[in-house]
């Protein structure tokens, strides 16, 4: 069976996911900067193993350049992201920052001049009226208690984010794909450095295994990432960014017993269908 871009996206995606999870767990010990820097020091140091094994030569100065373009809006997306899942229940982030594949879309349209076709613009529609739901579902409970720097950190990281995968798109139809998964990693370590050492805590030893998972899933969630927009347009692959709440839900569940309301499972439905719509050829 092929594994073309759209497979790949979305096992990117899942991978991702599961990261997410692992760095919730550790913004709960760590501040979000420190656990910001680790995570893409950890998978530089990754990378770095897998270039040396691969040898693809070294990038050209444009590369670098435009890659470190990119790894600022890395760090925003990155310390934003994280800082909501410290603030907000796994799936409920995640539902939040769908926002970004309309993005994606426009990102796409006004930086790539990619013609965006009427099947994803059908597919982003039901994918977000699967996160309306999630939304206005978890709004209407009474119980319900929101941070609200969390839902703005969520929806920041989305803008942040889209324009990220359309740098990407753009970057990968021409560099090495291990170049960019090398700068994605080593340029936003080196811009949040700085930052990092004036909240830093002390490291539990134990804790130092958590932030090698993350590196490691980092580093493959980008490789096939970067391997899937170096074949397909950013509009088409922005719609299955929505199968990560179905990933969410399941980890929320089985790892921080949040257990996700019927609004999440009925949006969770039109987000698998959105992401179906995205993907077939």
């Amino acid at each position: 069976m092929q594994f073309g871009p759209a497979s790949r996206a979305a096992a990117g995606i899942a991978v991702l996911s599961i990261m997410d999870a692992v760095i919730k767990a550790m913004v709960a010990f760590y501040p979000t900067v420190q656990v910001t820097f680790l995570r893409f020091a950890a998978g530089s140091l990754i990378a770095l193993a897998i270039v040396a094994i691969v040898r693809p030569g070294w990038p050209s100065a444009e590369t670098v350049r435009a890659n470190l373009l990119r790894s600022v809006v890395a760090v925003i997306t990155a310390v934003s992201f994280f800082y909501a899942l410290g603030q907000l229940p796994l799936a409920e982030t995640l539902v939040l920052s769908f926002l970004s594949p309309m993005f994606v879309a426009l990102f796409g349209l006004l930086l790539l001049r990619e013609r965006v076709d009427s099947r994803v613009l059908l597919a982003i529609a039901v994918g977000f009226g699967g996160t309306l739901v999630v939304v206005l579902g978890q709004s209407a409970d009474p119980s319900a208690q929101r941070s609200w720097s969390g839902v703005a950190a969520a929806l920041l990281a989305a803008v942040t984010y889209a324009l990220s995968l359309v740098l990407l798109r753009q970057r990968a139809q021409r560099d090495k794909f291990m170049h960019i998964v090398l700068l994605s990693n080593l340029g936003p370590g080196l811009f949040v450095a700085p930052f990092a050492v004036g909240f830093w805590q002390p490291l539990d030893p134990w804790h130092l295994g958590f932030f090698a998972v993350i590196g490691g899933l980092g580093v493959v969630g980008h490789i096939l990432l970067a391997t899937a927009y170096a074949k397909a347009p950013a509009a088409k692959l922005a719609p299955l960014e929505y199968t990560a709440l179905i990933w969410a839900a399941f980890i929320g569940y089985g790892v921080f017993a949040e257990i996700p309301t019927w609004a999440t499972l009925g949006g969770g439905v039109l987000i698998v269908l959105a992401a179906a719509l995205a993907s077939r050829r």
